[in-house]
């Protein structure tokens, strides 16, 4: 049975929803001052998705869906994110954010505030970590030749996601646990997990991870941004699991809580999906069926059907997103409740 320290794992992760009306404006409800905030508009057009953290700084766009370096909006009412605010943020009239009539997903995470140098690796980074909740923001500048970058978790990262934010225009690179340190998946592509040396060949260890000599992490001179995640026990979750092809009964896939948000996406060879995303407020009961892809601006769509249960989720469809026979699926997995929480309480399931 998964014990959890952290009781309200709203506190550290949240998803919130908002309707654009192209008006510069606060966001609240998310419950924290947050660090990175993934937006977007999932009605009423197709449109990137917009990420911004607070060590890159409020205006700095990435978008998930394409391998563009990041873009300085700036912090005038005209632009994105301008603010990370105590309960939330503020964003301008850009329609990557604030489409007017669109209906806008915010998911958002806690690191540490303010970064601050970290010299645990070879190459000196920028780190707002937060040890709590398993999740670190991390810069640092490539250099061109094998290297190690401190991440400040104090934990093993059981996923790394990171894009060179200047230089040239870069894939998003991905590392997961299950899939070992010698592959890579590509965030903005349904390309199957593949070969690479992005990770050195090594294995992540709980103070830095290893970055070969490839610019897709470390180009001369080019700066790079990388989300760290480590496993949280009641909290967050990263694994797979293998498809079984059947429409109702899928496989079910423990993970110690009550999923709130879900991000996955197929490794093997023979076919290509997308990064499937699902959360507990566009759906706020089962079945869970309305999606997004990171990989593309596509609006939301239903027909990949999860229940998200008291201590995990189940696949309740057949579709090669999510579960095709025989398929592996990686994920990574946040909760809405612990299964059990550390004072011994079950969490309700709903």
């Amino acid at each position: 049975m998964a014990y959890s320290s952290i009781i309200n794992p709203r506190n550290l992760m949240n998803t919130v929803l908002y309707t654009g009306n192209a008006t510069a404006r606060s966001i609240t409800g998310v419950g924290f001052q947050p660090d990175l905030v993934w937006i977007k508009p999932y009605t009423n057009g197709a449109w990137s998705h917009n990420l911004t953290d607070s060590v890159r700084g409020a205006g700095y766009g990435l978008f998930a869906d394409l391998n563009n370096t990041q873009y300085n909006y700036g912090t005038g009412t005209d632009g994105s994110v301008r603010t990370f605010d105590s309960d939330g943020f503020s964003i301008g009239n850009k329609t990557q954010v604030n489409n007017n009539g669109s209906n806008i997903v915010a998911w958002n995470w806690k690191a540490g505030g303010s970064a601050s140098s970290n010299s645990s690796g070879s190459i000196t980074s920028s780190v707002s970590a937060n040890t709590t909740s398993g999740f670190s923001i991390v810069t640092y500048t490539g250099t061109g030749s094998n290297a190690t970058v401190g991440h400040g978790l104090g934990a093993v990262p059981t996923m790394i996601i990171a894009k060179e934010t200047t230089g040239s225009a870069n894939d998003w690179t991905v590392y997961h646990v299950t899939q070992g340190s010698t592959t890579r998946g590509i965030l903005n592509e349904t390309n199957a997990w593949g070969s690479n040396t992005a990770w050195n060949n090594t294995t992540p260890t709980s103070s830095v991870f290893s970055i070969g000599s490839g610019s897709v992490t470390n180009r001369n001179n080019s700066t790079y941004t990388a989300y760290c995640f480590a496993d949280v026990q009641g909290f967050s979750k990263m694994g797979s699991y293998i498809g079984n092809g059947e429409s109702s009964n899928g496989p079910f896939v423990y993970t110690g809580f009550k999923p709130s948000f879900i991000i996955r996406k197929n490794t093997d060879g023979g076919v290509t999906e997308s990064w499937i995303m699902q959360d507990n407020k566009r759906n706020t009961s089962n079945v869970v069926d309305k999606w997004l892809e990171a990989n593309n601006t596509a609006t939301e769509d239903t027909a990949y059907q999860t229940d998200f249960l008291s201590n995990g989720f189940k696949m309740r469809s057949n579709n090669d997103g999510t579960n095709r026979n025989s398929t592996t699926y990686i994920y990574m997995a946040f909760a809405e409740e612990p299964f059990v929480a550390s004072n011994f309480n079950t969490a309700t399931a709903r």
